[in-house]
């Protein structure tokens, strides 16, 4: 099983737009919070989102976030990687 972490950036989005981008990457199995070893749950920067234990490859994930920021009717820049553990300062819970 994997997990993937996706960064996408709309391009002259709007508060309204990156609702309906967090609405969409959900719908696709993208989460935007975070569990922390300690089991607090964070809350992930906008346009961060993570995919956990999914069995789907790397490109059906890109794929979907992609999917996803079209569906938003803004240009977009869109990265997902694969990773095994993460650490991070100053989220909020």
């Amino acid at each position: 099983m994997a997990n993937y972490i996706a960064r996408v950036e709309l391009h002259n989005a709007t508060y309204e737009d990156y609702e309906s981008l967090h609405a969409s990457m959900q719908t696709r199995g993208y989460s935007r919070t975070i569990v922390g070893g300690n089991g607090a749950v964070y809350k992930l920067p906008t346009g961060t989102y993570v995919a956990r234990n999914t069995s789907v490859a790397i490109d059906v994930a890109l794929n979907a976030a992609v999917a996803a920021a079209q569906e938003t009717g803004k240009s977009s820049a869109v990265i997902v990687a694969d990773w095994t553990q993460a650490s991070w300062q100053g989220l909020s819970s």
